[in-house]
């Protein structure tokens, strides 16, 4: 498996999946872990994982610091059937949502699937709110900087030089 971003082509990155992994709550890099090793089960092969970055809850600030990681996966679903991949995992993990951007267990968001762009009830591709997320932005740039958002038509290291987001994302060990 190749685990960074070094050799793969713009092309190759612009054919996978992009899903966004958090979790404040509970031990936060073996439920990243877990959830990274349900996605074969399901389809979803991991080709590009990044670093565990250690980020402060954005919007919703009363609560604990996150864990955040972003992997590229192929897929052989569509990306309706990869949501409801993402969300059997969180509910097979225990997430129980409480309130909107409050804490959670786990948390997988869809990225980006390829250049596909849907906009329908319960998903929406690109991701709404990716290019205004730094703990998005950092590590899907350590992995494929060169991926192009399929609206904006920037890469993800422009959209990460462009981001108004300032808000602390550090780097752990792999």
């Amino acid at each position: 498996m190749d685990e960074g971003g070094g050799g793969q082509s713009e092309k190759r990155e612009e054919a996978l999946a992009f899903i966004g992994l958090g979790s404040n709550l509970g031990d936060r890099p073996a439920a990243l872990a877990q959830a990274l090793a349900s996605l074969p089960a399901q389809g979803v092969q991991p080709r590009l994982i990044s670093s565990l970055y250690r980020t402060e809850p954005v919007e919703v600030v009363d609560q604990g610091e996150f864990l955040n990681q972003v992997v590229g996966c192929e897929v052989e679903v569509a990306p309706e059937d990869l949501l409801r991949v993402c969300l059997a995992i969180e509910r097979q993990m225990g997430r129980v949502r409480t309130r909107e951007r409050g804490p959670r267990t786990i948390d997988l968001d869809l990225l980006l699937c390829g250049d596909r762009v849907v906009k329908e009830r319960g998903l929406e591709l690109p991701h709404p709110r990716m290019h205004l997320r730094r703990f998005v932005l950092v590590p899907l740039v350590e992995i494929a900087p060169a991926v192009r958002h399929p609206v904006l038509h920037l890469t993800a290291a422009d959209l990460l030089e462009r981001c108004p987001d300032r808000s602390r994302v550090e780097r752990l060990a792999r």
